[in-house]
């Protein structure tokens, strides 16, 4: 008997160091791989090395309008305008942004896979980005709507779309009837990307009509199509006619639709989900800066600091306005308050500011700046009831 285990452990050692050797080899193998498409600052990378890890938090693929979907096709749009090839770029899907142990995975795996570029679209990617970046120095990380960055290869991208909210707050104030318009919000306050946007569509109603109210309702959550569901009912029953949004799907206009309300569209232009509702969409045309980015770390350009790109760049706007459900006067107003903001001579933050407590933000004279819009705004302007 001991004979025998003695061969049988001889045996399972001798397959152990086999394995064993095995996946050394393999991790060997990986390893050059990843160094072989290795990006490095101010080195230009060829066409062909390029290969791009993009994180969503739902499957674009299978949406027609929304925050993933807009992400998904500025990519292609990037693709195209670049000559990339479809094995060039993998997708990471339905990687929520509270799971920090799928994230850090999806972004592993793309760069097992050769990534040399990571593009995560959603604000909880931020921290693993980071993290993984300090790791990965040959890997440039790309991250939307944060704050944090490196010196070396971890930036951030986001852009002004306070701007389009104006001009969708315009629309709505010419609109409404019962001056009570709704506003399905992620989250509240604390945001400074959703607070923006609604003080900005709150400043757009109210330089048409002084009357109306804005009445935010916050679903606590970027993606919750049941949440943003009961929200736009909510809204719709407390006698808002106009619904606006910031959450990623385009249930509040199948709502505003379904109750014979008006609707604001988000990301994407969302007429085509609700074509009897949808005034106008504020939308996001993320192929402007994906483009910008991979050519950068292609010819050797690329630099972490941060992009911020609005109307005038074309980074963000606002769909033509619905023409069978808005006057000709409308899309004037509109189109004179979009020149106003591509002149440059206004800003929307313009001047001092009163917020719904009563304060007084900003002063005469002076407008706030972007990092204040996007990372300091935690206050309602005026017109804001939080509902």
């Amino acid at each position: 008997m001991r004979a025998a285990m003695e061969v049988y452990m001889k045996s399972k050692n001798g397959a152990a160091r086999i394995c064993l050797a095995a996946a050394v080899f393999i991790c060997a193998a990986l390893l050059a791989g990843c160094a072989k498409s290795a990006w490095a600052p101010g080195k230009p990378l060829p066409k062909e090395r390029v290969k791009i890890g993009v994180i969503h938090i739902t499957d674009p693929f299978a949406e027609t309008s929304g925050y993933s979907w807009a992400h998904k096709e500025g990519i292609r749009e990037m693709q195209s305008a670049l000559g990339l090839a479809d094995n060039q770029i993998i997708y990471k899907l339905h990687i929520q942004d509270a799971d920090n142990e799928g994230i850090e995975s999806a972004m592993r795996d793309c760069i097992v896979a050769g990534a040399n570029i990571i593009i995560a679209t959603s604000w909880g990617y931020m921290e693993m980005c980071q993290k993984l970046a300090a790791e990965f120095p040959g890997v440039v990380f790309a991250h939307a709507s944060g704050y944090r960055r490196n010196e070396t290869n971890f930036t951030n991208y986001f852009g002004r779309v306070y701007q389009a909210r104006y001009l969708s707050g315009v629309a709505a104030g010419l609109k409404t009837k019962t001056n009570k318009i709704g506003y399905v919000a992620a989250m509240g306050r604390d945001n400074s990307e959703v607070t923006g946007g609604i003080n900005a569509f709150a400043l757009g109603v109210e330089r048409v009509n002084p009357r109306a109210q804005i009445y935010v309702y916050v679903t606590q959550s970027w993606f919750d199509p049941m949440e943003e569901r009961k929200s736009a009912r909510s809204l719709i029953a407390a006698g808002c006619d106009v619904l606006a949004q910031h959450c990623d799907s385009a249930n509040p206009q199948f709502v505003a639709q379904a109750a014979g309300v008006w609707g604001i569209g988000y990301n994407s232009d969302m007429s085509k989900d609700a074509p009897n509702t949808v005034l106008t969409s504020v939308v996001w045309r993320w192929g402007v800066y994906y483009t910008h980015l991979v050519q950068s770390v292609m010819d050797g350009s690329f630099t972490t600091k941060p992009y911020f790109g609005g109307i005038s760049e074309g980074m963000v706007d606002i769909t033509p306005l619905a023409a069978h459900l808005t006057e000709g006067a409308a899309a004037e107003k509109v189109a004179a308050e979009r020149q106003r903001i591509v002149d440059g001579g206004f800003n929307v933050f313009d001047g001092a500011l009163q917020t719904n407590d009563g304060k007084t933000v900003g002063k005469d004279g002076a407008t706030l700046s972007d990092s204040e819009i996007t990372g300091d705004m935690h206050w309602y302007y005026r017109n804001v009831i939080e509902f």
